[in-house]
C-alpha cells in the first residue's frame, strides 16, 4: 500500500478507527496470506481457519484476501467511533455488543459508540471479526497477515495491545445492502474437540516401518500445550523409522505431519516454516484444515488414510459448494482460499 512504511503505519485521519479496549489472549489481524515467497523462507502465514474467514469475508461483499481479526480462545473488547457492519465466524466465544448476544455467521451493524465483547468459549479456539471494507493496514508482500515469528505484518507484526486504533478499507461504513445476511445454520460448522482429518501418504512415507500408516489411524493422538500457529506436537502411538528421521530438508506445507526422531508427529499448520529436516508421514487434506484449526491444547486428533484423487475432489467440492452458497466478488476469488 503506497504510503505505508515496512513496519508500523499511521491512520489516515479519513477513516473509522476500531479502538482496542482489551486485547484478548491473542488476537493478530490476518488474511489468506502472502503466496510465492516460500523459496526465500517466507512463511504463508495467513488465517489458521481460512473458511470461516472467506465465509466471514462473503457475507459481507468482501474479496476473499480482505484482512480480519483471528481471536484465540479469549476475544478483545473493541469500541467503534463510527458504524460499521461486521460478521463474527469460526469459534463461538460469546460475542457481545452493550450486553446484547449477537448471533454467529451473520452481518450484524455496530452503531457508533457500540462496543463488542467475549465472553465463554462454548465451541472451537479460533473465532474471525470481518468488517466490511476489511482491516487496513500496510501490504507486505503482498498480505496484511501478522507473523509474529518473522515480526512481519500489520501492527509491526505483533498481536493486539490495549490501546491500539484499526483502521477500515474504502467502503467499510455501515451499509443495510448486507445486514442480516447469514450463512444457513445446516452448513455451520461443528467444531468438535476430537476430530478426524483426512491425510494423504507422505512424500517420506517409504522411510517408516510398513505399517506406520495403520498406527498413524489406529488412535488418537493428543494436542501438547507445546502447540501453536506454527505446529501442533501430538502426543500418542509411537510413529517409526526404518532408520533415521532425518532427510535432506524438502518443503513443507499446512497440513505436513513431520515425525522426528522422538517418533510422535508434528502437525503443521498456518505459519509453520517453508522447509524441513525431518521425515513426512502424511500430510492432511485441505478440505480439513478447518477442523485442525479450530483445536487447543488437550484436544485429540484423530486420522484416516484418502487417495490424492480424492483429496482433490473434496478440495473442488468444498470450494464449489461456498461459491453456490456465497458467491465471489471475483472468479481470482474463488481460487483464492485454503
Amino acid at each position: 500500500m503506497e504510503g505505508f512504511p515496512l513496519y508500523g503505519w499511521t491512520m489516515p485521519p479519513d477513516q473509522p478507527p476500531i479502538h482496542v479496549l482489551r486485547p484478548g489472549l491473542f488476537t493478530t489481524i490476518q488474511d489468506l496470506g502472502r503466496y510465492g515467497y516460500q523459496r526465500f523462507g517466507v512463511s504463508v502465514s495467513g488465517a489458521m481457519d481460512r473458511w470461516a474467514l472467506v465465509v466471514g469475508n462473503r457475507l459481507l461483499g468482501n474479496p476473499d484476501q480482505a484482512a480480519g481479526l483471528e481471536i484465540t480462545i479469549q476475544g478483545p473488547e473493541l469500541l467503534f467511533e463510527q458504524a460499521l457492519s461486521l460478521a463474527i465466524t469460526g469459534a463461538d466465544l460469546s460475542p457481545t455488543s452493550n450486553g446484547r448476544s449477537l448471533p454467529m455467521w451473520t452481518v450484524i451493524p455496530m452503531p457508533a459508540g457500540s462496543r463488542l465483547q467475549f465472553g465463554m468459549r462454548r465451541q472451537g479456539a479460533r473465532a474471525y471479526i470481518t468488517i466490511a471494507g476489511g482491516i487496513d493496514g500496510p501490504l507486505i508482500l503482498g498480505s496484511r497477515s501478522t507473523h509474529v515469528y518473522s515480526g512481519w505484518g500489520s501492527l509491526a507484526g505483533r498481536a493486539l495491545k490495549k490501546g491500539d486504533q484499526l483502521g477500515v478499507g474504502l467502503g467499510g461504513t455501515m451499509s443495510a445492502q448486507y445486514v442480516g445476511r447469514a450463512l444457513p445454520a445446516s452448513h455451520r460448522p461443528q467444531y468438535r474437540t476430537s476430530p478426524t482429518v483426512r491425510v494423504v501418504p507422505g512424500p517420506q512415507a517409504d522411510r517408516f516401518t510398513e505399517n506406520a500408516l495403520q498406527v498413524l489411524v489406529g488412535s488418537p493422538y493428543r494436542v501438547t500445550s507445546e502447540s501453536d500457529r506454527m505446529g501442533y506436537r501430538l502426543r500418542g502411538a509411537d510413529l517409526i523409522h526404518r532408520t533415521s528421521a532425518d532427510i535432506v530438508s524438502d518443503a513443507v506445507t499446512f497440513g505436513t505431519i513431520q515425525v522426528p526422531a522422538d517418533r510422535q508427529p508434528i502437525l503443521l499448520m498456518a505459519d509453520c516454516q517453508t522447509t524441513g529436516g525431518y521425515a513426512t508421514l502424511a500430510t492432511m487434506i485441505a478440505a480439513d484444515r478447518s477442523l485442525a484449526a479450530q483445536l487447543s491444547p488437550g484436544d485429540s486428533l484423530s486420522f484416516v488414510v484418502i487417495t490424492p484423487d480424492k483429496a482433490s475432489d473434496l478440495f473442488r467440492s468444498t470450494h464449489a459448494e461456498l461459491d453456490r452458497l456465497l458467491p465471489p466478488r471475483s472468479v481470482s476469488d474463488s481460487r483464492a482460499f485454503l
